[in-house]
């Protein structure tokens, strides 16, 4: 494989002018210096050693939009190709691994089964799946890694996975030993957020809160522009805010959280209970749809509890966005969305209730791309440091 070429060591200028460009894709060094408060010449000097690094074009032949009477702009492009990562969501049965550029689109993809969860064997498995996808591409750098449960980012380290039934696996150290990537590994949903901080709808807000729906409830903060990864790994546990006191008895030893009401789990355990068959939320949804009472009523509750819950995340943080996806937000999102949206607004106090919400399907493969964007931030904000 190709040697990569050596890294300059980059000016906190730089390496500002590289975050935004990255985010951005393109703009001219007027704009530039408009988002980034630099003077034309520190971007001058910012710009050239990622141009002399091959991260970035410049032209000058897009005609300016600026009203600099017709003079063309000097127009500054990432080159989004010249440094390539993969991502990979790891779950209890199957693993989903991309190749992302700079810019996270995802030039290729692939989905694999994990028969054996000792973390020797998932190690193994991610290097053979990195093999896999680094093929022919000299430009991969770097690998990221989602993965549910308490995840030390700074070191790599998976304290507990409870849906892997992983304690203390220093899981970082170990696929960079093997691959020889640099390798970051974060929280599955922390992981998910940085892609819509990076590339979604997170792009350009100081705060926002993601919430996913599943067998669990996972939530992560954007707060003032940065992932909360909170003192001890836990921050916006929103699928233990009480609901009820009297409801259904949750993991965690309490009662009556969202996440015992609202989790897939939890919902196709309610409609059990009440004598219905079903497979998944998405045919839970299917009865609810045809006006089987019971079926209503689980998802009612569900959608509910989550309004309930985000309008506690919204009272504590006021967050400008709140997204609300998962797993379980597949065919059923629409009939749990207008339950959702009424206990939100029931429950967020005063301009808390401003905050946008968003309801959005996901795919697996999002999760990985999610891992993809942690190696690129790391990538853009470590460039030229030793």
């Amino acid at each position: 494989m190709p040697a990569r070429p050596q890294a300059p060591a980059l000016s906190p200028a730089a390496t500002r002018v590289f975050q935004q460009l990255v985010m951005s894709g393109d703009a001219s060094r007027t704009a530039l210096a408009g988002d980034t408060g630099l003077t034309p010449g520190a971007i001058t000097r910012a710009v050239r050693p990622l141009l002399e690094a091959g991260l970035l074009d410049e032209s000058g032949d897009r005609v300016s939009s600026e009203g600099a009477l017709g003079r063309p702009a000097t127009m500054v492009t990432v080159r989004a190709g010249a440094h390539q990562v993969i991502g990979v969501k790891i779950t209890a049965d199957q693993m989903f691994g991309v190749v992302a550029d700079l810019r996270c689109q995802v030039l290729d993809e692939v989905t694999v089964p994990v028969p054996d969860l000792r973390p020797e064997a998932v190690v193994d498995q991610v290097a053979e799946l990195a093999t896999r996808l680094r093929e022919g591409r000299p430009e991969v750098g770097g690998i990221g890694l989602a993965v549910s449960g308490d995840v030390d980012a700074a070191t790599g380290h998976v304290a507990y996975s409870p849906f892997l039934g992983w304690r203390d696996v220093p899981l970082g150290e170990q696929v960079a030993r093997r691959t020889g990537l640099t390798t970051t590994v974060e929280n599955d949903v922390r992981a998910l957020l940085t892609g819509e901080r990076w590339y979604g709808v997170g792009r350009g807000l100081s705060s926002l809160a993601l919430v996913t729906v599943g067998t669990g409830i996972g939530c992560a903060l954007l707060v003032n522009g940065q992932v909360v990864h909170g003192s001890f790994g836990v921050a916006g546990e929103v699928g233990h805010v009480l609901v009820d006191p009297e409801g259904p008895l949750c993991h965690c030893g309490n009662r009556g959280c969202v996440e015992a009401i609202a989790g897939s789990a939890a919902i196709l355990s309610r409609v059990a209970d009440a004598g219905l068959r079903a497979a998944s939320v998405g045919e839970v949804a299917e009865l609810a749809r045809a006006g089987q009472p019971d079926a209503v009523r689980v998802l009612t509750d569900a959608g509910r509890a989550i309004g309930t819950g985000i309008a506690t995340i919204a009272n504590l943080l006021g967050a400008q966005h709140i997204l609300i996806t998962g797993e379980a937000l597949g065919s059923d999102y629409d009939v749990m969305d207008p339950h959702v949206r009424e206990a939100f607004e029931e429950r967020a106090f005063g301009s808390a209730a401003k905050s946008g919400i968003e309801l959005r399907p996901l795919r697996f493969v999002d999760w990985a791309r999610g891992a993809a964007a942690c190696s690129v931030e790391h990538f853009v904000t470590h460039f030229g440091r030793s």
